[in-house]
């Protein structure tokens, strides 16, 4: 079993020389004739998402993820239901490792008109029930944060072990 080992021993590297980074984001959710929608949000790449970004100063990811979630969609009217997973990734910012946590929240949104943040380069903002939104998501890992809100809301069933 080298292979497996090899693979433990990079990945350990990875983290040693990574540069570590802390965002927060929200799954915000809003009631349409008794369904909750779900929002999503296009980013510069075209790939749709959460809205999300990094923690500034002595912010709390929660405070954070309001921040961010309000920036980026335009919506200001949001309540913290619950944390959801923190999410984390590698990837490569101009030669140099970035290895990405993303802490979660549910939020949501009572009103409110969406405004996407097209100086951040969010070019759209959508609802979608659950099923539409985990069909659209372009990443994996948010495709897990928005399941478990969905569980949270009871539209998934639970996922057992």
């Amino acid at each position: 079993m080298p292979e497996r080992g090899a693979r433990r021993g990079r990945r350990h590297d990875n983290t040693r020389t990574a540069r570590i980074e802390t965002s927060s984001g929200g799954v915000v959710f809003r009631w349409f004739d008794g369904e909750p929608r779900f929002l999503l949000i296009r980013d510069p790449y075209r790939n749709w998402g959460l809205p999300k970004g990094h923690i500034e100063g002595g912010e709390s990811p929660e405070e954070a993820a309001l921040r961010e979630v309000a920036e980026e969609t335009g919506l200001v009217t949001l309540e913290v239901i619950t944390q959801l997973p923190t999410i984390d990734w590698y990837f490569r910012d101009r030669g140099t490792l970035i290895h990405k946590f993303c802490h979660f929240f549910l939020l949501e949104s009572a009103g409110g008109e969406t405004v996407p943040q097209q100086d951040e380069g969010i070019t759209a903002c959508t609802w979608r029930n659950i099923e539409d939104a985990l069909g659209i998501v372009s990443y994996a890992n948010a495709r897990e944060v928005l399941r478990t809100a969905g569980m949270h809301l009871g539209e998934l069933p639970q996922q057992t072990s």
